[in-house]
């Protein structure tokens, strides 16, 4: 195996804790959970699942598109919601990033996410270099 690689965007919020955005290790990129933070301005608050769900796929397409890959290459995602009556507008949101793109999905109610959001991500993707 080769070395891993730790993958790192200035356009996607710095982690909350001690934890990469991202490892590569060989061809698959694993994305730590990405959550609805605007790396410009952090103290910004998304009201809605629908925009909480958005901001955070836009910082998970960040940490992709600095390791040189795409939305296409993500293979499978986990989505952690804090109510499952948020998700219908979470999936309407997930369903318009990815479009016609249908990585494997689950799904997860949890009790509280860090900050009070209401939708956590995360993903694995397949890079070809």
């Amino acid at each position: 195996m080769r070395k891993l690689e730790i993958i790192h965007s200035s356009k996607a919020p710095e982690p909350l804790g001690h934890y990469s955005q991202a490892i590569l290790a060989d061809n698959i990129l694993y994305i730590s959970g990405q959550l609805p933070i605007d790396p410009q301005d952090p103290a910004l608050i998304f009201e809605t699942p629908e925009l909480q769900t958005t901001q955070t796929l836009k910082n998970l397409e960040s940490v992709l598109v600095v390791s040189g890959a795409s939305k296409e290459m993500i293979v499978k995602v986990t989505i952690y919601i804090s109510d499952i009556a948020i998700w219908p507008q979470v999936n309407a949101s997930y369903a318009s990033f990815f479009g016609s793109h249908r990585p494997a999905r689950t799904a997860v109610p949890v009790p509280a996410l860090p900050k009070g959001f209401m939708v956590e991500i995360d993903a694995i993707a397949h890079i070809n270099k």
